[in-house]
């Protein structure tokens, strides 16, 4: 079987290049951006729009790696686990990108070139507000208690709607949610691992951000 970690690597890769295609260099493509914000799964009429970039990368992984077992792509119309973590992380994106000229998502990995945080890393400091703590934690930690892929994505969504409400200039890592979210879909231990991580970037104390404006905090 092959890698579940080489593959997230490959999501990870494809949905950066999908989200900044989308994006354009503030050049947004409206219709598809407004098309995944309307649809909260894959297979809705409404994101049909964006199912060319999708299938387009999937296809590319899969050849690339030769991929024999693991299929990516669906051949019977049910959304594979690639599919649902890739339309997911690009969707996110599309919601918090909406109403802001600055790009919405940044990566999050140790180098010089990061400009974003994790979700969770963001959400931490959200959680330095006594005032809003209790409620996020709780929404969190149901969050982290959960072993349904949906109900995961459904409080994802509504925590990302909670960030950009209340710091709309910090960038987040969409493409490595995909990565996440698939490896989430693989296995137990995999999903127990990615709830880890996701506790692990939430409870630290972040001491600094990295805005979409350039400024830290």
């Amino acid at each position: 079987m092959e890698s579940t970690r080489k593959i997230a690597t490959e999501m990870t890769k494809s949905t950066a290049g999908i989200i900044k295609e989308l994006y354009g260099h503030g050049n947004l493509n409206k219709a598809v951006l407004a098309g995944v914000r309307s649809a909260s799964t894959i297979a809705s009429p409404r994101a049909q729009k964006v199912w060319p970039f999708i299938i387009e990368r999937l296809v590319k992984i899969e050849q690339d790696m030769e991929l024999k077992h693991e299929k990516l792509l669906s051949a019977d119309g049910k959304p594979t686990k690639a599919e649902i973590s890739m339309y997911t992380a690009i969707r996110l994106y599309a919601i918090h990108q909406q109403g802001r000229e600055p790009f919405a998502s940044g990566a999050s990995y140790k180098a010089e070139s990061a400009d974003g945080l994790t979700l969770f890393a963001a959400l931490a400091n959200l959680r330095r507000d006594e005032t809003t703590r209790a409620a996020l934690d709780r929404r969190v930690q149901a969050l982290l208690g959960t072993t349904n892929v949906n109900s995961v994505i459904n409080s994802i969504t509504h925590l990302v709607e909670i960030l950009k409400a209340s710091t709309p200039n910090q960038k987040i890592d969409y493409p490595r949610l995909a990565s996440d979210l698939y490896l989430f879909q693989t296995g137990f231990r995999q999903a127990n691992q990615v709830r880890l991580a996701w506790g692990q970037q939430y409870y630290r104390f972040i001491k600094q951000t990295v805005t979409a404006e350039g400024e830290k905090n």
